[in-house]
């Protein structure tokens, strides 16, 4: 009746005919890491400044892939800053045995800097390339 075809590729995207339409042949990547708490906060940073990426990565697939490099990194990243920042202030396992208060104090102020750290140089910068 008809003389479509039932599948096409334009645009890098495969297309199957649904009825009388062109739909996205859409496949689910096989990525299996989690994303984590920083490729959540960077999923959402991309929703609100540049949907226009977030949509490509999306539609090609790349999304999960692309999320889960960038929570390793980011917490590499910051396990890196706060090893750095113990040896800096020199707050060891001896200062935790001595006085826990002080320790915990002083850990949660490190992670506090690391973590706004990472934010600033990968979760809410903007990705060059798409990549």
């Amino acid at each position: 009746m008809s003389n479509f075809k039932p599948t096409i590729e334009g645009n890098g995207i495969q297309y199957t005919l649904v009825g009388d339409y062109y739909v996205p042949t859409l496949k689910l990547p096989e990525e299996k890491r989690p994303i984590g708490k920083w490729g959540r906060m960077h999923r959402e940073y991309l929703r609100i400044t540049n949907m226009g990426l977030l949509n490509d990565l999306i539609l090609t697939g790349k999304l999960w892939t692309y999320l889960a490099d960038l929570n390793e990194q980011a917490t590499d990243r910051c396990n890196l800053i706060i090893r750095q920042m113990m040896e800096a202030e020199n707050i060891t396992e001896e200062l935790k045995a001595r006085d826990q208060m002080t320790w915990v104090r002083a850990m949660n102020n490190i992670r506090n800097r690391a973590e706004e750290i990472v934010r600033y140089e990968l979760i809410y910068s903007p990705a060059e390339g798409g990549m």
